[in-house]
């Protein structure tokens, strides 16, 4: 169908090379089943254990048009790093677009009915047994992913790139997380400040939205696997050197930020 397999093995064989693609390989996907099916075709051909799954908000006027506010993109196992207590390093495509992002990440703890397409917020976060602060990595080799819009960052794996998970956040079920002050530092200056409150209906939204999407799409989840809510304090272009450490409410989480480099064995 049209270039979707192209495109998909472009991106696919882009990020396992670590090299960049100065173009879109291809034409970009025209609708949310355009994207989302390209992204469907690249995880075929990727393989990998998916641990998780990215939520980024889709702005206006695009939300209106596409009848979507958020999007979603895979987070592999090889990605994750554990950030108690150490800052890990953190790879990015070094001749693409990277970025660090302060986010709260949600653990299933029952995985969803995968015949349920609607949950109240209630139900949602019913489905999750714990909430830790990270950052996320958004990373592609195509360096234009995040000014070409929603449809090209969901077409490559919703411009994930890697997870740090940092400290649990105790008695997370009374929601007073969402008013916590977050803020963001690359190399030591302040880049973003802001809470959870700000995101649409908040991290609960938007694993509701993961939930009913993925139902959609036919993907299961299961319980372990992490919800990368949203940025709280924006998308923070980094490059490759950068320190990176976000706060929540005196809770730091940090990494660095390296060169990506070939997949072993490719």
């Amino acid at each position: 169908m049209k270039d979707f397999d192209a495109i998909a093995a472009a991106f696919v064989t882009a990020r396992r090379n670590a090299s960049g693609l100065a173009d879109y390989p291809g034409t970009k996907p025209a609708s949310l089943t355009d994207a989302y099916d390209i992204q469907d075709r690249a995880l075929a051909l990727a393989g990998g254990e998916v641990v998780g799954w990215k939520v980024g908000k889709i702005n206006a006027p695009l939300d209106g048009e596409l009848g979507a506010n958020r999007l979603a993109g895979p987070i592999f196992a090889d990605s994750v790093r554990d950030g108690v207590d150490q800052a890990p390093a953190m790879p990015v495509f070094a001749d693409g677009f990277a970025a660090a992002e302060a986010e709260f990440l949600l653990r299933i703890g029952r995985a969803p009915d995968p015949a349920k397409t609607s949950y109240t917020m209630e139900e949602a976060a019913d489905l999750l047994d714990a909430v830790h602060v990270g950052i996320e990595i958004a990373s592609s080799p195509f360096p234009g992913i995040n000014s070409a819009g929603p449809l090209v960052t969901i077409s490559d794996f919703g411009n994930n790139y890697g997870l740090v998970v940092g400290a649990a956040i105790e008695n997370w079920r009374d929601l007073s997380f969402i008013d916590w002050p977050v803020t963001l530092d690359i190399d030591g200056e302040r880049i973003g400040a802001a809470t959870s409150r700000t995101m649409l209906d908040g991290p609960i939204g938007a694993a509701r939205f993961l939930f009913e999407a993925l139902a959609k799409r036919g993907i299961a989840l299961r319980p372990g696997q992490f919800i990368s809510s949203g940025a709280v304090t924006g998308v923070h272009e980094v490059v490759v050197g950068a320190s990176v450490t976000a706060t929540f409410n005196g809770i730091e989480v940090s990494c660095s930020i390296e060169a990506a480099g070939p997949a072993q064995g490719d």
